[in-house]
């Protein structure tokens, strides 16, 4: 149970419901496979799978829960095909051009006559309530992504006050000026992999992987009005990633050393491995996060 990804948000105020009620709300909207005309289905699902009977997985008052997702697979050439073929089917019989509404009606006829038909795939999208700290992590590549979960948690609790980490610097700004000094913040050291954009309107963007984040020709990249929006950082000799413009850690890795903490044991008591993970993620996050937040400067008060 190791984040692959991390969206940070911060509660404004504390949560209100206690760890009993959280269950039953949850339960209340537990997932649901989709029926014959489900397009897709939101749902929330055990952390620990079959191994659980529980909607929250709790440990050192950390929360863990996961949100499920099935959506039906309908690849859009095959809906045009066949619309293409109904509208010109239907314009040579009745002798005129359909409007868009038409066509629109008939292409909702398509989806939902093929939808029975359709392959569908299943994710999972893990979040983390940090009470303590007042603080909310999605493990999602994207926002979009982590919004869709935040979006039904606030559906199943009624409200949920959580909003985006807000810095008080550019973190563009801020990674720019650790690669013109050199100065990189206590804690961190610097990988070999960054993206460049051109402060220019349509100008170039530069990626670069296995490279001197320090060397000369990077340096003239940024002399040249470049600034830094992706850079790939280590914390501590034990979480490695890849930290965007917009505050969100990708590609989280955690050492070797930090995860044989748990090699003592049993792989085959899943419950028990999966809980000593999960306190030993957030044990390190917890300090990871607040180290990221001071080295950009602080956050925004809200």
């Amino acid at each position: 149970m190791f984040f692959k990804n991390l969206q940070v948000y911060r509660f404004t105020r504390p949560m209100e419901l206690d760890n009993d009620a959280l269950e039953r709300n949850l339960e209340e909207f537990k997932f649901k496979s989709c029926s014959s005309q489900d397009v897709s289905k939101l749902g929330w699902v055990f952390p620990m799978g079959k191994s659980g009977s529980m909607f929250t997985h709790l440990a050192n008052k950390q929360i863990l829960i996961c949100l499920k997702k099935e959506e039906k697979m309908l690849p859009a050439g095959v809906i045009k095909d066949q619309l293409n073929e109904r509208v010109e089917a239907i314009e040579n019989e009745q002798g005129r051009a359909l409007k868009k509404k038409e066509k629109d009606s008939l292409k909702e006829d398509i989806i939902m006559q093929l939808l029975p038909r359709a392959f569908s795939r299943t994710s999972q999208t893990f979040a983390w309530i940090d009470p303590e700290a007042n603080m909310f992590y999605v493990d999602a590549s994207s926002t979009r992504k982590a919004e869709e979960l935040i979006s039904l948690l606030r559906k199943t609790l009624g409200s949920l006050p959580v909003v985006p980490i807000q810095l008080k610097n550019q973190a563009d700004v801020i990674m720019t000026d650790w690669l013109n000094e050199g100065n990189i913040p206590k804690n961190f050291s610097l990988e070999n992999e960054a993206e460049l954009c051109s402060a220019l309107e349509g100008g170039g963007i530069i990626r670069c992987k296995q490279q001197d984040l320090l060397c000369d020709e990077i340096k003239n990249h940024l002399l040249a009005d470049k600034f830094v929006t992706k850079l790939a950082l280590n914390w501590a000799d034990s979480i490695s990633f890849l930290i965007g413009e917009e505050f969100a850690l990708k590609r989280l890795k955690f050492s070797d050393v930090l995860q044989e903490q748990n090699e003592d044991i049993d792989k085959d008591d899943f419950a028990a491995r999966f809980d000593a993970d999960f306190a030993l993620m957030t044990g390190e996050i917890k300090q990871l996060v607040p180290d990221i937040i001071d080295a950009f400067g602080g956050e925004l008060n809200l």
